[in-house]
């Protein structure tokens, strides 16, 4: 009578395995990041992430069109300027390139998806960091924080729905939730990058914005090998106000991510970046993978991690292939 128990049945068929299927993955679940850069009469390809561009404000709009159309759940937006300086002025002006396509984007697309804005001052600075720099050249905490109050009133004027502030500072969300109710913004949500690892995945990334950081994010981004810090993070996150919280990477990560899914009162992203990006791409044009079939199983692996939603440059891509 060996076997007793027989779970292939439930693997019988195509028809079947949808049936049991316990994890679900749908184009609203996925936002994709965009690029956009000042000065840009085209799209300049990215050469360390194939299939990825920085937009021109032009090809911004058509694409972000195009991606609503897929059915993505949201749009965030990255700046890459013509300029940079050590305060990274270009991200409070009402007229630098990210404040001017978030402008673009909400007066073609409205309320039709979830504008979001990256809030951290990195692609801005002359020096790279996700901050205001202090006599020693550290990256000062509070000072950093008033540029970001600046900078979320700004977007957020500009028309994002939804504002992630990625630098890591300690308090940066109750600064921004505060700037924003003061200001009569209470409708404006913040999507916390809480638990955002000092990773070597965002090399490509560090290209497609055109970063100038000399050294690393080590005293202000997580250790690789820290879990509890993580939820510690995101316990604070939530008591300042998140929305939403995030970590990121996400494949190093999956068990982080379980983790503030089980700890979480709200909403859990995950960020497939650019690194995790560009290992796939690479070795699918090699021919060791199948590309369509390792882009889903990893996106699935995210959300089976416990992500309600992934930030993933494939999401455009990779909707239709959803339904």
């Amino acid at each position: 009578m060996f076997p007793e128990h027989r779970p292939r049945r439930l693997r019988t068929t195509p028809a079947m395995r949808r049936l049991v299927g316990e994890t679900t993955l749908r184009p609203r679940q996925l936002i994709l990041p965009m690029f956009v850069a000042e000065g840009a009469e085209s799209p300049r390809p990215i050469s360390s992430m194939p299939g990825v561009v920085q937009h021109s404000r032009d090809s911004l709009r058509k694409a972000a069109v195009e991606a609503v159309q897929a059915g993505v759940g949201g749009l965030m937006l990255f700046g890459v300027p013509a300029s940079r300086d050590a305060v990274g002025s270009g991200a409070v002006d009402p007229d630098g390139i990210l404040n001017v396509a978030l402008r673009d984007l909400k007066a073609e697309l409205g309320d039709d998806t979830v504008l979001m804005a990256d809030t951290c001052l990195d692609e801005f600075t002359d020096h790279g960091h996700c901050g205001v720099l202090d006599a020693d050249g550290g990256v000062d905490n509070d000072a950093t924080l008033r540029v970001y109050a600046e900078m979320a009133l700004a977007q957020t004027e500009a028309g994002a729905h939804l504002l992630g502030p990625s630098g890591m500072m300690d308090g940066q969300v109750g600064v921004i939730r505060r700037a924003l109710d003061e200001a009569g913004h209470v409708g404006t949500g913040i999507l916390a990058y809480s638990a955002k690892y000092a990773s070597a995945f965002y090399g490509p990334f560090r290209e497609a914005v055109d970063s100038q950081l000399k050294g690393d994010r080590k005293t202000y981004q997580q250790d690789p090998g820290n879990a509890r810090e993580a939820l510690r993070e995101i316990e604070l996150d939530v008591a300042e106000g998140a929305d939403m919280v995030m970590v990121k990477p996400a494949l190093s990560y999956l068990d982080v991510i379980r983790a503030a899914a089980d700890l979480s009162p709200v909403p859990v992203a995950a960020y497939n970046i650019s690194g995790e990006y560009a290992m796939v791409e690479a070795a699918a044009a090699n021919g060791w993978l199948d590309r369509e079939r390792t882009i889903l199983e990893v996106l699935t692996s995210i959300r089976r991690a416990g992500a309600d939603m992934i930030l993933t440059y494939w999401a455009a891509e990779a909707a239709p292939w959803l339904d």
